[in-house]
């Protein structure tokens, strides 16, 4: 699986990067056909507590999913959305069987 990680309008953490990594790798447990993940993330203005945004797009044959979350740390934004793809592909492989 190819993984992408775009920060926008900031340079991302090599601390972070990893986490994303290690994160996105778990997917791979629940669908093998994983193709690509696109990770983007920005800060949102106005400056508030709520202000981490991640979208993360995950590609395979014949599937594509999708989640956009936004909380108080770029960590836990990514965990949501990782989450949120997992059960996506959960949905997806009951439906196809």
């Amino acid at each position: 699986m190819n993984i992408n990680i775009q920060a926008i309008d900031f340079s991302a953490t090599q601390a972070l990067q990893d986490f994303i990594n290690k994160k996105a790798g778990k997917l791979t447990k629940h669908y093998d056909e994983l193709q690509n993940l696109d990770v983007y993330l920005k800060v949102v203005k106005p400056e508030t507590s709520l202000n981490k945004e991640a979208q993360v797009k995950a590609t395979a044959p014949n599937a594509e999913f999708f989640a956009a979350k936004t909380c108080d740390t770029f960590e836990e934004a990514v965990t949501q959305c990782l989450e949120a793809i997992e059960r996506q592909i959960v949905k997806h492989k009951e439906k196809n069987k």
